[in-house]
């Protein structure tokens, strides 16, 4: 049997066999734009399209259920190109893995944008520069958005890995492997032994994989180090915290050839440095004589992807103190940088593995507990950039950043209010439950805590021009206002405070 549609006003037809909307337009029609970021859970809204008008989340929409219906993708949307110029004016796509998705439901429903963000999520850019390029376009007062010369410089720094600042960023085109590989390729999904199972489709390879779909636990957050004895002026636990970058780790290989970066357009937050599905890729691909992509699910990713590492420290009045911390390569250097008198006792913790690659670990941390200490809200990141933030009475936020060379105002602002999302989050809400066997039980990219649109409050940045070379600036944000968050919640001694 066959199914048969409309996509973007031209006559589909594809084999009935259990596939879902997304893989039969991405893998099946070469239509890119919608991207599978829950992989798929339904939660993200990064494959969102329309269903006869109305906004759906393809990837657990079963294409038998669009049977005779017309589909709309990011590709057939007529203002997309508006819509892209106006999120590279503000600053709203840094990535743009989650915006094609975002772009079609705005388009559809523009008239009150944080409620129609509900539905989606995005890791990168904290949601504020997302809703002032919708009001951009409500009100036709549209730039180009490129031809910014030291947009990509800014961008590389800040997300560490080489990125690219253009409108087409914004429309998915930023390079993902996912994207990018041959029509053909076979692709390998991991099972729940850790075997890789490789198939002509997605379905087949998930159906030999038997894939499991991820929950959220009702299992409380727990915190897994005690904090060391002493008479401290301050104390602070931190437990399992999930980095949420939108797109998991994806890469494709052809026999005899290196394979694709799961980096692509932005450096997932260090989460996806020493990722192994390139490896994966390549060994397929050699094994099939046949180009491999190797794909992870979002359980894969919370299973095996790095963490933040928790830890519990205590600090005296002179900044000295112990900081425990889960045994992590390079974290006691990072906590150096910043804490030269702070004692780093690293612990062997049963649980997820950690990386000291994540945004600000391990020195951001420390970094909150002497601004603690102080009146002082300035932070200095082990580069140079110095970064304060307050809350102020009215729940927003502000922010100031030295980072040398500005190089592009529009993008370090926006890394900055991002910078900001995520320490709100982290501070406040972000965890997972991880149980005493080690195992995270927290698998639904909902349940990391990521602060919606409607719960952000407006970040307000004061950019400080310098002479100095440039540096990244949106970690020492980070930090400042992961300290400002703790400040403004009374220094509770355990992170996150609203959990």
């Amino acid at each position: 049997m066959t199914v048969s549609f409309t996509v973007n006003g031209r006559a589909a037809e594809v084999p009935d066999d259990g596939a879902s909307l997304l893989e039969v337009l991405r893998d099946r029609l070469g239509i890119t734009a919608a991207k599978d970021g829950c992989s798929p859970q339904g939660q993200c809204g990064c494959c969102t399209v329309l269903v006869d008008g109305q906004p759906r989340v393809a990837c657990v929409t079963p294409v038998v259920r669009v049977r005779g219906r017309e589909i709309t993708t990011l590709e057939g949307i007529p203002q997309a190109q508006t819509w892209a110029n106006a999120l590279c004016a503000t600053g709203g796509s840094q990535c743009g893995f989650c915006t094609p998705g975002i772009i079609v439901r705005l388009a559809a429903r523009p008239a009150d944008p944080k409620q129609a963000l509900l539905a989606h999520l995005c890791r990168c850019t904290g949601w504020q520069t997302i809703v002032e390029a919708a009001e951009l376009v409500a009100n036709e007062t549209i730039m180009p958005g490129d031809n910014r010369p030291g947009a990509d410089a800014r961008a590389t720094l800040e997300g560490r890995s080489p990125q690219s600042v253009h409108p087409s960023v914004a429309l998915g085109q930023g390079g993902f492997a996912d994207d990018t590989a041959p029509p053909d390729a076979l692709i390998a999904v991991r099972a729940v032994d850790g075997t890789w199972m490789v198939g002509e489709t997605l379905t087949a390879a998930r159906k030999l994989a038997s894939k499991i779909q991820g929950r959220r636990t009702t299992a409380p957050v727990t915190w897994p180090i005690a904090v060391p004895d002493g008479d401290w002026a301050r104390t602070l636990q931190t437990t399992w915290v999930e980095p949420a970058y939108l797109e998991p780790d994806a890469s494709w290989c052809s026999p005899d050839a290196e394979p694709t970066s799961a980096l692509a357009n932005g450096g997932a937050f260090g989460g996806k440095l020493h990722s192994t599905v390139g490896y994966e890729a390549q060994r397929l691909a050699n094994e099939h004589g046949r180009a491999v992509k190797a794909v992870f699910s979002r359980e894969d990713v919370v299973e095996l992807g790095p963490k933040r590492p928790p830890m519990a420290a205590g600090i005296r009045a002179d900044g000295t103190g112990i900081v425990r911390i889960a045994r992590t390569d390079g974290i006691a250097e990072h906590i150096a940088h910043v804490a030269p008198g702070v004692i780093v006792e690293q612990i062997d913790v049963v649980g997820p593995p950690t990386s000291a690659d994540l945004r600000g670990a391990g020195w951001a941390e420390v970094t909150a507990l002497l601004t603690s200490l102080t009146d002082r809200d300035e932070v200095v990141s082990p580069e140079g950039a110095v970064a304060t933030a307050k809350v102020e009475s009215d729940g927003s936020i502000s922010v100031t950043i030295d980072a040398g060379d500005v190089l592009d105002a529009v993008v370090l602002r926006s890394y900055c209010i991002g910078a900001a999302h995520q320490a709100l989050g982290w501070v406040r809400n972000e965890a997972i439950a991880v149980d005493e066997h080690g195992e995270a039980h927290d698998l639904t990219i909902r349940s990391f805590g990521i602060l919606r649109a409607i719960d952000m409050p407006h970040v307000d940045v004061t950019i400080i021009a310098s002479d100095r070379p440039a540096v990244n600036g949106s970690d020492a944000v980070f930090a400042a206002v992961a300290a400002a968050a703790w400040r403004d919640a009374g220094w509770p001694q355990r992170w996150p405070t609203q959990r």
